[in-house]
């Protein structure tokens, strides 16, 4: 007779409690299945993203999303029954062996199954966490959470705007306020390295976005509830239109991807004095420039928030979006409950 193993939980995030109980369930069970509950009323996280989490880490795991699952929890004859039919009756779960927990419910949970109750790290002595813990501060407890898991906690804010719009100077300035790190322009770095006659060809561009990208990665495994990011593939392929006429295909999948790689876009004006160095191409570029990202930003629908004014005029109207923000929110609600 195969082994059926069963656990159930939100995963709000997951962290390294739960998946010490899962690898137990896979190394003990023939087959494991996972009910992962929506739960609106405890995390903004997506199901999807959760569900993902265990898909990813642990693909032979057979997760069942639980959509309306019910939402109060406690140890009522009335409650613990309404859980027991909503797992037995409507989500149809049956021929279970063991129902794997690591909390008092898998008594009365197993019982209705039929199944052995096995609890992992009761008295959380081999990993001393909690979900609830972690969504009070998710950075003092980022060493309890995979990585993949920690950077989706992240809030990957974008600057953008032309050359010498002060994005440079803003995402450091924010990442200091915030306590947290930022992502410098890794083109920059590049083109003055490499650059032959002030230019460099598609196919270095595409390098530039792809490094960015992996660069930008291992910086929000540091980061501390934000990370502030110096320009995003979507100005690389700005440029490389600007230069050579045309976006290879690769350039423009990088740029495609901002629209759900950052969580917030805003774009530095060009009220600010400008700053003729010899890596630029001029005023009259930038005002080009920057009609050219507005227009990308609008080809690839992204909502931006535009930054006018001095550098605090400009922190404060960031601090004033990320006051109101919370990850996984439609910026739109935050953008039109008042002005900036």
């Amino acid at each position: 007779m195969k082994k059926i193993g069963l656990t159930l939980g939100k995963f709000a995030p997951l962290h390294k409690g739960h998946q010490l109980l899962i690898e137990t369930a896979l190394a003990e069970m023939d087959r494991l299945k996972l009910i992962i509950y929506d739960s609106p009323e405890v995390t903004k996280i997506p199901l999807a993203v959760r569900s993902g989490w265990i898909k990813s880490l642990y693909p032979q795991v057979e997760v069942i999303e639980a959509w309306n699952g019910p939402s109060q929890v406690g140890y009522s004859y009335d409650l613990m029954r309404q859980h027991e039919r909503y797992v037995i009756e409507e989500l149809g779960v049956a021929g279970i062996t063991h129902f794997y927990s690591s909390e008092p419910y898998g008594e009365h949970m197993s019982q209705a199954l039929g199944a052995i109750d096995r609890r992992v790290d009761v008295d959380r002595t081999q990993v001393p966490i909690s979900a609830t813990a972690i969504r009070r501060d998710s950075y003092g407890h980022k060493d309890y959470m995979a990585s993949s898991v920690y950077r989706d906690l992240i809030t990957n804010v974008a600057i953008l705007g032309a050359p010498s719009t002060g994005k440079t100077t803003l995402s450091r300035a924010l990442a200091d306020r915030f306590n947290t790190q930022w992502m410098p322009e890794y083109g920059r770095e590049y083109w003055e390295k490499y650059q032959m006659d002030r230019k460099l060809q598609p196919g270095e561009l595409i390098h530039i976005a792809e490094q960015h990208l992996n660069m930008e990665t291992t910086r929000l495994n540091g980061a501390n509830q934000y990370l502030f990011t110096d320009t995003t593939a979507l100005t690389t392929a700005t440029f490389c239109r600007y230069y050579h006429g045309y976006v290879p295909e690769r350039l423009q999948l990088l740029a495609g991807m901002s629209a759900s790689r950052y969580d917030l876009t805003f774009l530095c004006d060009i009220d600010i004095p400008y700053e003729d160095t010899w890596d630029r191409s001029g005023e009259g570029q930038r005002d080009v420039f920057q009609r050219q990202i507005i227009q990308m930003l609008g080809y690839y629908k992204i909502p931006y928030v535009l930054l006018s004014g001095t550098l605090e005029q400009r922190m404060a109207s960031v601090s004033s979006v990320l006051n109101r923000y919370q990850k996984y929110m439609n910026i739109l609600e935050v953008l039109n409950c008042s002005p900036l």
